[in-house]
């Protein structure tokens, strides 16, 4: 439906904006999921804190010195990147930027933009520690609280998620990566939620502990985060038609109440390119559309992980015991995934006799590791109480 934010503008506003064809409809609503769910999170974390759930930690910085070689590079190299490769998708010359995804991987760019861009990141950080600077630089004490530093929870959760994602999809089609694996690994399709998930997390659990960050409270402030930005990229799922798209469909089955497309959709312009030619279309790229109507499985988690996320938030004050919220998360989460599978496309495995997907094996892994979770947590608080009774 909408490749990208040009379709997009161009059907529903009537505007054509050609710069827009360079940001890709799932990426923008997967950055959408992420700045929703750390700003939830964040506020969760707060209010877990002035709860005194949460504690502060401590640590020493030096103050009032001028930015160092080692930070004018970093900065410089910064900016040189975002100039040299993003900023010259909108000044170059369209030969060269009309694939958008080749041109990030390419050679190509340029370089007044780069060495322009990294000059003002270098100027603006040896601007900003020069006017903090001091006679005599001192170190001082700072206290940091979890909700601090949820920017770099926020930023591991998006390096390891895209990069566990990536992973357990190649894993997933490993026939189709070894025939050509250039496309599987700079391809914008093909992310798989569950290697998202449990990459992002092993490092989030990491970087917890060096924190001294409690880890049940943060988990459990993070699960509603985690439920709502999942919905929301599914709405990137929904427009872009990355693949994620269910079984073939049968319209004479519709319940009266279902608009067509929600029972049967073709996942026209998908960027998958799959399909047969859409008449009419004239573009050179993403004029295809899918041969028969499937289920629009991203849909029905859209509407189904926004349902959970509600129940989840409107439970997170009463339910007591600190890691039960995530471990009713990964129940929520396992059960909805498992069940999506039956209608959607995907590959199988040859597991003990049984073929299920990848995906059917781990939501049944989480569903019950979050039972087995909630009951472990439920009778060592029950086993506190008497400990502390007697």
């Amino acid at each position: 439906m909408y490749p990208n934010l040009y379709y997009a503008f161009k059907d529903l506003f009537g505007i054509e904006i050609e710069k827009l064809r360079f940001i890709n409809s799932f990426g923008f609503f997967v950055a959408i999921a992420f700045i929703v769910a750390a700003i939830l999170l964040a506020n969760e974390l707060r209010r877990k804190s002035k709860q005194g759930l949460l504690q502060p930690t401590e640590i020493q910085v030096l103050v009032g010195q001028p930015a160092t070689a080692a930070e004018l590079l970093l900065n410089f190299l910064l900016g040189f990147l975002l100039g040299y490769k993003i900023l010259a998708l909108f000044i170059m010359k369209s030969s060269a930027t009309d694939d958008p995804q080749a041109f990030i991987f390419s050679t190509l760019g340029s370089w007044p933009a780069g060495i322009g861009l990294g000059l003002l990141f270098a100027g603006l950080k040896w601007w900003d520690k020069n006017k903090k600077k001091l006679a005599k630089p001192e170190k001082r004490t700072v206290r940091i609280w979890p909700h601090d530093r949820v920017g770099e929870i926020t930023i591991l959760a998006l390096v390891f998620g895209l990069l566990g994602a990536k992973l357990f999809d190649i894993f997933e089609n490993w026939s189709g990566f070894l025939k050509d694996p250039q496309s599987y690994i700079f391809s914008p399709s093909g992310l798989t939620m569950y290697g998202g998930l449990i990459c992002a997390a092993l490092a989030i659990w990491g970087y917890a502990k060096k924190h001294k960050i409690g880890f049940w409270h943060l988990n459990d402030g993070a699960a509603p985060s985690l439920m709502l930005a999942y919905s929301i990229g599914r709405i990137g799922c929904q427009v872009a038609g990355d693949g994620d798209w269910g079984i073939q469909s049968d319209l004479s089955k519709k319940p009266g109440f279902f608009p067509d497309w929600m029972w049967s959709y073709k996942f026209p312009r998908n960027v998958n390119e799959t399909g047969i030619p859409i008449p009419g279309c004239t573009d050179t790229k993403y004029c295809n559309q899918l041969e028969f109507g499937v289920y629009p499985t991203p849909f029905y988690e859209v509407v189904a992980c926004f349902i959970l996320f509600v129940i989840l938030w409107s439970l997170r004050k009463k339910i007591k015991i600190p890691g039960q919220l995530f471990a009713l998360y990964l129940i929520f989460n396992g059960f909805e995934r498992f069940f999506i599978e039956k209608i959607r496309v995907n590959n199988r495995l040859s597991l003990f006799g049984f073929n299920p997907t990848q995906a059917e094996v781990i939501s049944t892994l989480l569903f019950l590791a979050g039972l087995g979770l909630w009951i472990y947590l439920s009778r060592r608080n029950r086993q506190k109480k008497a400990i502390s009774g007697a």
